[in-house]
């Protein structure tokens, strides 16, 4: 099924050729780095578990540095998608790519559940993050710099039963980031925190994303969280792209404005006429 890439604004709709330019500017802020990000392609992507076909010929291009948040009812697929491109599943069909230059090294998982070691201080959990590099002479060097870069640098030689959740949740992200990922991918790592947790955290997503430049691929159930965190926000519906929406909003995002406001309402409008079309 092919969608057209649209943009929403508060009264007004304007429909984006399907083959529209995959490094055009999509947001109207000046963005204060310059992508180091992955670009990621992905065509005729598809996948099932036993008789159950889950995604259904996924196409989609993602530039370099683009923050992608996908939405979608549960059992739609989108957690199956980013497994795939994080390569955590192997696919039946098609073929994902991020360029000539990729390794492996190059992407990062966050999930839900912090999955730290609890028999290893904060310091050490940050530099499980960096794999074989681990046993570098910067290894220490760098994973206090990822604390840092998250606000928990003065916690580096607590254990993590000690920690709140979203503390256990900012280790994990220095864990992420800490071998300077090109794409980071996120399968919603806030949902189990508190609303106002939840809002910090999102916040300390885009200003890592913006420092770092890596292109973002966030899984959310979360639609103002996707409104207010991605440039563009994929809805998938029975293991298709349903829609491909451009959050043409300027940064920093200011949480419940008008703007806002209208693009989730029009995202969770299409959501919920799903139920109308089955």
């Amino acid at each position: 099924m092919q969608t057209a890439l649209r943009t929403i604004l508060p009264e007004t709709e304007l429909a984006i050729p399907a083959n529209f330019a995959p490094h055009a500017r999509v947001a109207r802020e000046e963005r204060p780095f310059q992508a180091s990000g992955l670009p990621l392609s992905i065509r005729g992507l598809r996948k099932s578990f036993g008789d159950n076909e889950v995604l259904r010929g996924i196409d989609l291009h993602i530039p370099a540095g683009q923050f992608v948040a996908i939405v979608g009812k549960s059992g739609c697929g989108k957690s199956t998608l980013l497994r795939l491109i994080a390569g955590l599943e192997k696919i039946d069909a098609g073929s994902i790519s991020f360029g000539a230059d990729a390794q492996a090294a190059d992407i990062r998982v966050m999930f839900q559940e912090p999955r730290l070691l609890p028999w290893a201080r904060v310091l050490s959990n940050v530099e499980v993050g960096l794999g074989r590099d681990r046993a570098s002479d910067s290894a220490q060097s760098r994973a206090e710099k990822a604390l840092t870069e998250v606000g928990l640098v003065d916690k580096r030689d607590q254990w993590p039963s000690v920690l709140s959740g979203g503390q256990k949740q900012r280790v994990a992200l220095a864990r992420a980031l800490v071998s300077r990922p090109r794409v980071l991918a996120f399968d919603e790592p806030l949902g189990a925190l508190d609303a106002l947790t939840r809002i910090s955290m999102q916040r300390l997503l885009e200003r890592v994303w913006r420092d770092q430049g890596f292109t973002a691929i966030l899984v959310t159930h979360d639609v103002s969280e996707a409104v207010a965190l991605a440039d563009r926000v994929l809805v998938i519906e029975e293991g298709r792209i349903a829609d491909d929406v451009m959050v043409n909003a300027s940064r920093p995002r200011v949480r419940g404005s008008v703007e806002l406001a209208a693009l989730e309402g029009s995202i969770l409008s299409h959501l919920l006429s799903a139920d109308d079309r089955t």
